[in-house]
């Protein structure tokens, strides 16, 4: 089931989307719905299909859930943790160290407000000369760490801030619209393996497309229960709290973000999450 979040009598509310339409589920936003279905122990996607309005609506998808908490994890992708090291001048230096190790790399990303959704501009910090764009898998968490659903993310992040000395990494990844999420959630029902699928990304500059590349989600070197396992330790983070799993496509400097490019992620099964880029100040 594809779920998300909509406007409506001046209320944002949870969705359930089907051909291009929503049906609302009055009452609930899409963190009142992962709290009732652990409640009364139902997969979300049966107590949604028995709330949602038997009438289904032309409206526009929002952030498919308001996150309390964003986590983030890298060095999840070999090619990330050798771009990293490249960067750093070492041979093999401490992103390869956590690769290869078994602790993940894992950080706060920020809550709701630094978050956009669908053809929302995302940012581009002012003291950053290389904004890259970050494609990745996200998870929806319910309760105590289980997965309520799957979206998109763009991990946007100043990678020259980080790249200037490593404990720079809260500034060069928590900004305002430093995080793209959508377009819908879709339940794992629907996505029982969401590594057998593949990642695109265009970036597109003035109508021209200036990057293109792609990474299939098997290459995550970690398995995504092993990323909610430490998220969770000793650290009971709430329901509707999301995790970005790590990038597999390297942005090079070339296609760094400016103010007007379009980046575009797609994955078959969930969709298509675009976002304009926009100078912040």
């Amino acid at each position: 089931m594809h779920l998300g979040q909509v406007k409506t009598n001046g209320a944002v509310i949870a969705a359930v989307f089907e051909g291009g339409l929503a049906r609302p589920i009055p009452a609930h936003s899409m963190v009142d719905l992962l709290r009732r279905a652990d409640a009364e122990d139902e997969p979300v996607q049966v107590l949604a299909a028995t709330l949602a309005s038997r009438h289904p609506e032309e409206l526009a998808p929002l952030l498919p859930i308001t996150p309390p908490e964003v986590w983030g994890c890298g060095c999840t992708y070999e090619t990330s943790a050798t771009f990293r090291d490249a960067e750093h001048g070492t041979r093999e230096g401490m992103y390869a160290h956590v690769y290869r190790e078994a602790r993940p790399e894992i950080f706060f990303k920020g809550t709701a407000r630094v978050c956009v959704a669908n053809n929302q501009p995302i940012g581009i910090r002012p003291d950053s000369q290389f904004t890259a764009a970050e494609p990745e898998l996200a998870v929806v968490l319910g309760s105590h760490g289980r997965i309520a659903g799957y979206t998109l993310a763009n991990d946007v992040s100043a990678w020259d801030i980080e790249r200037e000395n490593a404990l720079y990494l809260p500034q060069s990844k928590v900004y305002d619209r430093c995080c793209a999420l959508g377009p819908v959630m879709v339940t794992p029902d629907e996505l029982p393996d969401p590594r057998a699928l593949e990642m695109t990304c265009t970036i597109m500059r003035a109508g021209r497309e200036i990057f293109s590349g792609s990474v299939p989600l098997s290459k995550l070197h970690r398995s995504i229960d092993t990323l909610i396992e430490y998220l969770t330790r000793a650290n009971r983070v709430p329901p509707g709290t999301v995790v970005l799993t790590g990038t597999g496509i390297i942005v090079p400097k070339e296609a760094a973000l400016a103010p007007g490019d379009i980046v575009t992620i797609r994955v078959p099964g969930i969709g298509e999450l675009s976002n304009p880029a926009i100078q912040l100040t």
